[in-house]
Formats: structure tokens, C-alpha cells, sequence
């Protein structure tokens, strides 16, 4: 006869929320591998190639440092998510989060980069658009260098996997992109390309 455990599981879903964050910030990983958190999933892939990081390097140059903090290898922190994204880049108001921790709230956070690579493309144009959302980051840049375009998305709205952005932009490498919310027009002249991917369909 089988035995069988009758005692009731407990575990709320903070609990293992909880938990789940608790063994991520314990996982020890190379530094050429990033780690993220996301939805309940842990996801790691290689670091980036050298495209990724110049365009990253040429958007953070052009980033006014009189009012706002562009930071690489920042995680942030999504309310009510089992969710730690670490974007390309964060870019925060002077003022907005002071410290300290290694967690950014995303209500603190007005824009997100995300460089979109070849392992990368479902969960920049996916996952991560409706988490950003979902945490009401105000804009989410996404810069893909296989179809050579920028996607800006603004108005966030929404909860959880539902949230989702209201307003989309795209535009070509080589045209200026107004970031209106910087007070710039981000010039991406100089932003490279990589080989189209046949699968690639996004957005």
C-alpha cells in the first residue's frame, strides 16, 4: 500500500516567491555569464558581443549626466513579481534612488535598454516588454542591431503578463530618435549591425 503525505501544504505563493528570490541572490555565476531573474525562471546566457556593448557604450555617452544616471549591470526590482532584470542599461533621475542595495526599484527607473542578440530576441520583444510594463517603467528602448531599427515603447498599462505598452515608435538606424523624456535626440549613426536572423519577425 502506498503511503500518502496528508498534511497541508502551506507555502503561500510569498513564501516561495521569497524563497525563489532568496536562492537567485545566492547563485554564483562567471562574469561572462549574465543572470536574470524572470517570472519564476532563472535565465543565463553569454556575455555580449562587441556590437551589443558599442551601441550600449554610444546611447550612455549621449545620456545628460547633470540629470540622470546611466548605469550598466544594474538589477532592478518589479512589485509583486518574482522578477530581477538586469537591462542593458537603466537610466535613473537624479534624485529618484539614492541607495543603497543592488536592487532598483522600478518605479524609481524612467528608461530601459534592452540590446536585442540572437538568443535574446523573444524575451526582449516578449517577456521583458510586458515586466517593464508591468513595473510602469515609463519607456523601454529597445535597439536591435540584426534588423537595424529601434523600437521605443511608452505609456505603460496593465498587470503581470497582461501589462503591455500603448504607444510604439519604431525607426531606422540613421534617423535621430527623439527621447523627449532625456531631453535629447539620441543620434544612432553610429550604431552597428549584425546579420539578419529568417526567424526574426519582431515586433
Amino acid at each position: 500500500m502506498t503511503a500518502v503525505d496528508e498534511r497541508p501544504i502551506t507555502d503561500t505563493a510569498a513564501e516561495r516567491r521569497q524563497s525563489l528570490e532568496t536562492d537567485f541572490a545566492r547563485l554564483e555565476v562567471s562574469k561572462a555569464v549574465k543572470a536574470e531573474l524572470l517570472r519564476g525562471e532563472i535565465v543565463m546566457m553569454a556575455g555580449p558581443d562587441w556590437v551589443h556593448n558599442l551601441i550600449v557604450l554610444f546611447v550612455e555617452r549621449q545620456i545628460p549626466l547633470d540629470n540622470w544616471y546611466p548605469v550598466q549591470t544594474q538589477d532592478l526590482s518589479i512589485p509583486g513579481e518574482s522578477t530581477q532584470p538586469q537591462p542593458d542599461l537603466v537610466v535613473v533621475e537624479h534624485g529618484a534612488f539614492d541607495g543603497p542595495g543592488h536592487l532598483v526599484p522600478a518605479p524609481a527607473v524612467t528608461l530601459v535598454l534592452e540590446v536585442v542578440s540572437k538568443s535574446s530576441i523573444d524575451r526582449d520583444y516578449g517577456v521583458k516588454r510586458s515586466i517593464y510594463a508591468a513595473g510602469r517603467i515609463p519607456v523601454y528602448l529597445i535597439i536591435d542591431p540584426m534588423a537595424a531599427h529601434c523600437v521605443l515603447l511608452t505609456q505603460p498599462r496593465g498587470s503581470g503578463e497582461e501589462a503591455d505598452y500603448q504607444v510604439e515608435r519604431t525607426s531606422k538606424f540613421g534617423e535621430p530618435l527623439p527621447l523627449d523624456m532625456l531631453g535629447i535626440n539620441l543620434d544612432t549613426t553610429r550604431f552597428g549591425t549584425l546579420p539578419p536572423i529568417r526567424t526574426h519577425r519582431r515586433p
